[in-house]
């Protein structure tokens, strides 16, 4: 059986190793965190059986699953990749790609590296953050499946499947592209209406008495963690720049016609959102977690 190591048991690392370890593809579970806090936390979940320091990992390890912030994911996979033993399998779950292939892109152990985005979360983080099912139904995005040696992007492809993913391929640029769109700017979208709402509550104490579930749901993103999030705007800024542009031309456009009384264009814009529904109804009806 499979010995899998999880660098950040936290939501997306622990996510995974519950679903793993409940479906029996891996009989141990070795954690590497640098929080003593998580790293008790994660033994305690049932997330991991241990947590050892990296290098020890590493040589115990036949998966080696990359959890952690997109810009130290980028630090840390080339000499990730130097520890390795020749048939260990090290994927990334980060939720930029460019740049991390880019670090590794020359690495003589380049074929036993698997470039991952699991399109799945929540807006909580950490080792209690995890949860089973997380994955179940989602998509996956694996980028340069040709750089990856064929028994590499199997176990790969085995793992994923076993968390109930769905797997397409795209080149890293592509990937960076999409997820600015569909992932990144709603982000950015709920931590500037977060601060927008806190600005007026300064002045008007009685706003979030008033707050709904339409806010609710629209802010969530908000309480995301900026440790995770700030390196992946870092490393998306070209893509998310270009998507804001686009954002705010059409947050112009409505504020102008809104200015001139024009109801019958902000009817038209808000008719031309609503054919997001089909899209947004796909989602919705995946498949439940098990």
């Amino acid at each position: 059986m499979k010995t899998i190591t999880v660098i950040g048991p936290g939501l997306i690392g622990g996510s995974a190793a519950l679903d793993l370890r409940k479906a029996g593809f891996a009989s141990h579970f070795i954690g590497v965190e640098q929080n003593p806090e998580n790293a008790a936390k994660a033994v305690e979940l049932g997330i991991v059986d241990q947590v050892l320091p990296l290098e020890e990992a590493a040589a115990l390890s036949d998966v080696i699953l990359v959890a952690i912030p997109v810009t130290a994911i980028q630090k840390l996979l080339p000499s990730l990749l130097d520890l390795v033993p020749p048939q260990t399998v090290v994927i990334d779950l980060g939720s930029t790609k460019t740049l991390l292939c880019q670090a590794v892109q020359q690495h003589p152990k380049r074929a036993q590296f698997v470039a991952a985005h699991p399109i799945a979360g929540t807006e909580n983080s950490g080792p209690l953050a995890a949860l089973q099912g997380l994955y179940q139904g989602k998509m996956n995005i694996i980028c340069e499946k040709e750089l990856s040696s064929a028994q590499a992007l199997a176990t790969a492809l085995d793992l994923f499947t076993t968390l109930g993913l769905k797997t397409i391929f795209m080149q890293p640029q592509e990937h960076d592209k999409h997820v600015a769109y569909i992932s990144h700017l709603s982000h950015v979208s709920s931590f500037l209406l977060g601060l927008t709402v806190l600005d007026v509550e300064k002045d008007e104490k009685n706003i979030f008495t008033l707050a709904g579930s339409g806010f609710a749901s629209t802010v969530r993103l908000a309480k995301s963690s900026p440790d995770m999030w700030a390196p992946i705007f870092e490393q998306n800024a070209h893509f998310l720049s270009h998507a804001l542009g686009e954002y705010i031309k059409h947050l112009q456009q409505f504020q102008h016609h809104l200015q001139h009384g024009e109801t019958e264009q902000l009817y038209q814009m808000m008719t031309q959102a609503n054919q997001i529904r089909p899209v947004l109804d796909g989602i919705t009806q995946t498949p439940p977690a098990k």
